[in-house]
C-alpha cells in the first residue's frame, strides 16, 4: 500500500542538509544566521545604531547612524570576526567593514 523510503533512518539533520546542499541553499542561509548573530552579540545598545548588515562573499558590511560608535568598534573588528563566527560555528566572515 505505502511505500517505505530508504532514508526511514536519517536523522532530520542529515535530511535538512541534504535538502540545502541540493538547493544551494547555504549561502541565504549564512547571510541570514550572520544578522541574527550580529543582533544577540551586540545587544540593543549596538542595534538601535545599525541599520543594515549584509553579508557578501566573506565580506561583512555594516552600516552604523553613530559615527562614534563606528569609530568604536573599529578598534575590535578582529575580535568581532572571531565571535561571530563561533557563533555560526564556521567561518563565514573575513572582513568586516563599517560603514
Amino acid at each position: 500500500m505505502s511505500k517505505r523510503r530508504n532514508n526511514d533512518h536519517l536523522p532530520i539533520s542529515d535530511i535538512i542538509k541534504d535538502f540545502v546542499d541540493t538547493n544551494r541553499l547555504q549561502t541565504g542561509l549564512d547571510k541570514v544566521n550572520v544578522q541574527d548573530a550580529w543582533a544577540q552579540m551586540m545587544g540593543n545598545g549596538v542595534n538601535n545604531y545599525t541599520t543594515a548588515v549584509q553579508l557578501e562573499r566573506d565580506t561583512l558590511y555594516v552600516q552604523l547612524s553613530s559615527s562614534v560608535l563606528r569609530e568604536e568598534l573599529s578598534y575590535g573588528k578582529d575580535k568581532i570576526i572571531t565571535m561571530l563566527n563561533e557563533a555560526i560555528g564556521k567561518e563565514v566572515i573575513k572582513k568586516l567593514v563599517l560603514r
